[in-house]
């Protein structure tokens, strides 16, 4: 089974005095020694998906990984991904930043995104990312500005919409014709008149795609190999140029309940690449060099988080509310997306009876804010201590500070080591930014 295909942690077990242990770290002594919401990423599980990744793609020798910040953006992580190989798509100034501080090779680096500013592009090109992948027309203009303001030649893609739709939520489709992402396809023909003529300081390399997040189909992923194969011969044979990169994107789902069955990364590269070896001669062109980027799967199953029980209510003849010290200010996706998630009482991993339907309920003022529905749970008490899996894509990075709460902390566990690699937000942090206007009554 594939580490995208567990819902928990690799490294988790029971331990012998009885609690949940994840990375050789007991979770209720984490709690105690970090406190609660706190975030927790495991070393090896988060390699193990590397791993994989690369092995599935291996036997395509012209292929380079790339994670997507996005799913999660910090100092640490980005330096572990980057160490097993990887290069990173990134979509902001603040992505780019945190990865070049983290040591990450700029040349390896693509900056992507629907409406990138001034200053974001102009620091891509002060700090060498090795691509941008051009969304639009405006940008075009704009970054040619840039470049010849800086006396700079720039690599790029464009970014196309290969009209594929994926059975997945639709705030998160990004693949099909009604998108805000990317050049339809009528229009890459204009997109590539205006680089050979008019945006000389612009090089083009390629075609950047992407269909979608959180997909359990693995045919669409053909279908879209096919589509940029044929749009990189068709404009070689138009306008003579030389096109040797393709970017599919990412978007493999990962396991959050029972029910949920992604494909493995072995299952989606044997579909791309059996169809790349066709198409590519099919349509008579060399062998491109091709860019993956998956996000969730490589980040989502080696988080989990911890909460502290609180709080509950028995509606009569009604849901039994279980409140946590969280809630939807440190995962948003429940309320964002109806996001489903799995989650034990670390304290009481075993018991199997006296189970209680329950709902999980956060900590914040909204009605919305509930984490999960219809949970059975052993006999929920305050001081209780809850681990919900499968939480490193999208919490923190989707983080706010709604009700004016510190965002969580975060450790990395590892051979019974933990290490915070993001400290948790301080009173002084949250006002830190204020500023009372001088002469204010």
């Amino acid at each position: 089974m594939s580490t995208n295909q567990s819902i928990k942690p690799i490294t988790t077990v029971v331990n012998e005095r009885g609690n949940l242990e994840i990375g050789g770290c007991d979770l209720v002594k984490l709690a105690e020694t970090y406190g609660t919401p706190l975030y927790v990423i495991d070393n090896v599980t988060l390699r193990s998906i590397c791993r994989e990744y690369k092995e599935a793609f291996a036997s395509y020798r012209k292929v380079q990984m790339m994670y997507a910040s996005k799913a999660l953006c910090t100092l640490a992580t980005s330096a572990i991904i980057a160490s097993e190989g990887f290069g990173f798509d990134v979509v902001s100034a603040g992505e780019i930043y945190t990865v070049y501080k983290a040591g990450v090779d700029m040349s390896k680096v693509l900056f992507n995104g629907n409406n990138k500013s001034f200053d974001e592009l102009a620091l891509a090109l002060d700090l060498d990312v090795g691509r941008i992948s051009v969304d639009n027309f405006f940008e075009l203009s704009l970054l040619n500005e840039i470049a010849l303001s800086k006396n700079k030649n720039v690599d790029i893609l464009l970014r196309i919409t290969p009209g594929i739709e994926c059975h997945t939520h639709e705030y998160i489709q990004t693949g099909h014709l009604d998108s805000k992402f990317g050049f339809d396809l009528t229009q890459i023909d204009d997109a590539v008149e205006l680089i050979k003529n008019e945006y000389t300081n612009l090089k083009i390399h390629g075609l950047h795609a992407h269909i979608g997040s959180q997909i359990f189909e693995t045919s669409i992923y053909g279908d879209e190999v096919e589509i940029l194969v044929k749009e990189i011969a068709r404009l070689e044979q138009k306008y003579n140029i030389k096109l040797d990169e393709i970017n599919i994107g990412g978007g493999l789902g990962v396991k959050y309940v029972e029910t949920d069955c992604p494909p493995e990364p072995k299952d989606i590269a044997s579909i791309v690449i059996q169809r790349l070896n066709s198409a590519i001669e099919k349509y008579n062109i060399e062998l491109p060099t091709v860019f993956i980027e998956p996000g969730r799967s490589i980040i989502s199953t080696s988080g989990v988080t911890l909460y502290s029980i609180g709080s509950s209510k028995q509606v009569p003849y009604g849901t039994k509310y279980v409140a946590v010290d969280g809630g939807m200010a440190d995962n948003a996706r429940p309320s964002m997306y109806q996001a489903e998630y799995t989650a034990q009482i670390v304290n009481k991993p075993n018991i199997k009876d006296a189970l209680q339907k329950v709902t999980i309920a956060g900590r914040f003022c909204e009605s919305g804010d509930i984490l999960i529905k219809n949970i059975e749970l052993p006999n929920p008490e305050e001081g209780d201590i809850l681990c919900v899996f499968n939480t490193g894509a999208y919490n923190y990075s989707m983080a706010s500070n709604y009700n004016r709460v510190q965002k969580p902390a975060m450790v990395l566990v590892n051979n019974s080591q933990s290490d915070i690699i993001v400290n948790r937000e301080t009173l002084e942090d949250l006002i830190s930014h204020d500023v009372i206007p001088n002469g204010l009554s």
